[in-house]
């Protein structure tokens, strides 16, 4: 039985650094994709990792799930130490990747689900057991004894995160788990994430994602992560309020062709994300105080811009990212190494 009292992920100084190789006989660079990042996660709760690609997020799972060495600092997992004790590790946790492929096409899904169980050294009657339960749970009862290979994409990511649920995993790392996944498998998986959290006290997930609305949705506490280092670490609600006293608008514009201005440096101005979409485009601004609105309308109409629309609301999780970070989830500077 796991210690509540151990928390199931901690770092002190954790630090990973690439030698990244170039063409053409120039030497090799070192990138930083994480720097002495310190965290902890109690047992029990539902952790949120949000950050664009290239932030350090894959790094940081490749460490904790014992996939990757860090290059200095430490990290435990289930107060475990990621580079002394990996075997003790990984009987502790799983992992689910957004995408990824799942079993063995010519088995079916029955097959490859026990093939799963039989690596983690599950008894037979158990395997069994936990694998009709959640081919139910998931809507799959039926597709049991079709072969993976012929699964539509979603229904094999749906396999994909009952192989994450099947040991029963102390901490569980979802990485992505609803990438591609249509709507109503989205909702299904985040329901699912939610009640098997609710009805195992201890158990702990660590998830990425890149739906700001999921993570609001589902997560205890998100921590948000650029350049590999920890740039804020709250709950969504209290990550909000930290803009409460800004002004947050969005605007819908046309006319600009898909070249916009930039308005970072009007008075008054924290930051201005574009939304480009079908020919037109959404401006979230984040505001010191309302007065800065007019002189941005001013500068938009001077770019022969047409204000389709002009709303002031309440700040999102997403505002939040991109006031810290100063781009978007979607905005990659650098792709992190594999």
């Amino acid at each position: 039985m796991e210690d509540r009292a151990v928390p199931a992920v901690r770092t002190e100084r954790l630090t990973r650094v690439y030698r990244v190789t170039h063409w053409r006989g120039q030497p090799p660079r070192e990138r930083v994709a994480l720097h002495e990042v310190d965290l902890e996660i109690p047992s029990g709760e539902l952790f949120g990792l949000l950050g664009p690609n290239g932030a350090g997020k894959t790094t940081l799972i490749k460490i904790l799930t014992t996939l990757l060495l860090p290059t200095s600092g430490r990290a435990w997992v289930a107060g475990h130490d990621v580079v002394a004790q990996p075997e003790a590790i990984r009987r502790r946790i799983n992992m689910v990747a957004g995408g990824e492929s799942c079993g063995y096409g010519l088995l079916t899904v029955r097959e490859n689900l026990w093939m799963f169980s039989q690596f983690y050294g599950l008894d037979n009657r158990t395997a069994r057991r936990r694998i009709e339960e959640l081919l139910e749970r998931f809507g799959l009862r039926d597709r049991g004894d079709s072969k993976m290979s012929d699964l539509s994409t979603g229904l094999r990511q749906k396999v994909n995160l009952i192989r994450g649920f099947l040991t029963d995993p102390q901490i569980l790392f979802l990485d992505e788990p609803t990438l591609g996944l249509d709507v109503n498998a989205a909702r299904q998986i985040r329901s699912f994430i939610r009640e098997w959290v609710r009805e195992r006290p201890g158990r702990t997930i660590l998830l990425t994602t890149h739906y700001m609305l999921e993570a609001d949705e589902l997560c205890d506490r998100v921590a948000i992560i650029d350049r590999g280092r920890i740039l804020a670490c709250d709950t969504p609600g209290n990550l909000k309020r930290q803009l409460q006293r800004d002004a947050v608008f969005s605007l819908e514009i046309d006319g600009l062709e898909g070249w916009f201005p930039s308005l970072q440096g009007i008075p008054g101005v924290r930051q201005a994300y574009y939304r480009p979409r079908d020919g037109q485009a959404e401006v979230d601004l984040i505001l010191e105080e309302e007065g800065a609105i007019g002189p941005v309308i001013s500068a938009l109409t001077a770019h022969s811009a047409h204000i389709l629309a002009l709303r002031k609301r309440e700040p999102t999780l997403e505002d939040v990212f991109v006031c810290l970070v100063g781009r978007g989830l979607s905005e990659a500077e650098e792709e992190e190494p594999a």
